[in-house]
């Protein structure tokens, strides 16, 4: 994968990004969750082994034809919040 192609799908990622979209990382530092270095590893670690995996299983199924109206379903079903599925349908197409 080109660095471009990496610096795209990281810009939604974080809080420097052009999206407005972290995975949370404003309200971790607001409520003291993430204070340094240390604690910020910890908090993408866990984003990496929750939405990450899950993220990564559904663009997985998709490479192999499995259907989208499905694989969009699953994600909605994994996404409870309609705030942070709004968002990733945005950056969704963004990508796009």
């Amino acid at each position: 994968m080109s660095r471009t192609a990496l610096l795209l799908l990281a810009d939604g990622r974080f809080p420097a990004g052009g999206h407005a979209h972290s995975g949370g990382m404003e309200a971790a530092v607001a409520s003291g969750t993430v204070h340094d270095t240390a604690s910020l590893e910890a908090f993408c670690r866990g984003r990496l082994h929750t939405a990450g995996l899950t993220a990564a299983g559904l663009a997985a199924a998709a490479a192999t034809g499995y259907d989208v109206l499905a694989l969009d379903a699953a994600a909605d079903a994994r996404t409870p919040a309609p705030a942070l599925r709004r968002i990733a349908r945005r950056l969704g197409r963004q990508m796009l």
